[in-house]
């Protein structure tokens, strides 16, 4: 089971997600989004963002990515590291719904890699959603 997760692999990592970002169906807000997830067991899953008409039902990259996860992988599923990237050169950080979302499957040190107006930005999940895990109705 894989817990930790390097600074080649985060990289590895991202570009995943820009490339998942290519297939991003965003007709309505032409913001381009992909996400990749590093699971324990050491496999990778990616997500893109699905627009609709009707915003509100509309998914984003991460949790496109974490329902793939769940799908192939079943519940027990838990996340390593996260990356998110888009193909806009805009900042972009897990929105609140994927951070909420995410905490169920995920530990606080987990690193989470995303773009910020002058490059990238790593935090630990933690640091994004703090107390998020602690939540839990577990």
């Amino acid at each position: 089971m894989m817990t930790n997760v390097n600074q080649q692999e985060l990289e590895e990592l991202y570009e995943l997600a820009r490339k998942a970002a290519e297939n991003s169906y965003s007709p309505y807000s032409e913001f381009r989004v992909g996400a990749a997830l590093r699971l324990t067991n050491g496999e990778i899953v990616t997500g893109t963002n699905v627009e609709n008409v009707s915003y509100g039902l509309t998914i984003c990259a991460e949790r496109s990515a974490l329902v793939r996860a769940v799908s192939e992988f079943g519940p027990k599923v838990r996340v390593a590291a996260v990356a998110v990237a888009n193909l806009n050169g805009k900042a972009s950080p897990p929105c609140g719904a994927c951070r909420q979302v995410l905490a169920e499957f995920i530990e606080p040190g987990a690193p989470v890699v995303f773009p910020v107006e002058d490059g990238t930005r790593r935090m630990t999940f933690g640091e994004l959603l703090p107390l998020g895990t602690e939540m839990k109705l577990k």
